[in-house]
């Protein structure tokens, strides 16, 4: 039997979205973003894990195959729905950074100051093309630091053992409706309502 990809609850109704987030998207944003592109990419997820039972391993080759595009297609949209649980785990709160002690402390270590942490990550996410992500990712398995790291579309650019602890969704879809090519308005109001809460508790189970 195929494995089943679950699409993850947000930590707010979808009403409560509209409120908790209408500084940093519209209220139609928050409904679009998470029931069609966030659920789409859970839906293909599953498509592909019963494409993938049935998929000739034999005919598998560099140009194309149909377990080649299915195995290509997997990366994408886990990339898209992991990381779109972390967006929306990490929005809807008021910006305070005392309410994440440990990992605002670790972030400090790291940057020399949260406001050299914030200036670097928000010319990390804006710096993406067209379509792509800013995130915050613990670097597990290899320097064990926190580095702001830049990846397009989903995964161009992802590190190898890398745990994102913020995610910063640029693709054009998240903004647009609220801010047009207003990107460094969404970054600065995405920052201005992260959780520190639910970040410090992301911190503490993938990190110390």
């Amino acid at each position: 039997m195929a494995y089943e990809w679950k699409f993850a609850k947000r930590p707010y109704s979808d009403e409560e979205a509209k409120e908790l987030l209408k500084q940093v998207v519209s209220g139609e944003t928050t409904d679009w973003h998470y029931n069609k592109h966030h659920k789409g990419y859970v839906t293909a997820l599953n498509t592909i894990e019963k494409g993938l039972e049935s998929a000739d391993r034999d005919a598998a080759n560099g140009n194309y195959s149909e377990i080649g595009e299915l195995k290509r297609r997997l990366t994408w949209n886990h990339s898209g729905a992991l990381l779109h649980d972390i967006y929306w785990q990490v929005l809807g709160g008021d910006g305070d950074p005392s309410k994440g002690p440990e990992v605002v402390a670790a972030i400090e270590k790291e940057f020399g100051s949260f406001e050299n942490w914030k200036k670097d990550f928000k010319a990390t996410a804006f710096s993406a093309k067209l379509s792509g992500w800013g995130l915050l990712v613990f670097d597990k398995l290899y320097s064990g630091r926190l580095l702001n790291v830049l990846v397009d579309e989903h995964q161009y650019g992802a590190i190898w053992g890398g745990v994102p602890l913020i995610a910063c969704d640029v693709f054009e879809h998240a903004y647009y409706h609220k801010d047009g090519p207003g990107r460094a308005v969404y970054i600065d109001n995405f920052l201005d309502n992260l959780h520190w809460g639910r970040i410090n508790e992301y911190y503490l189970k993938y990190v110390k």
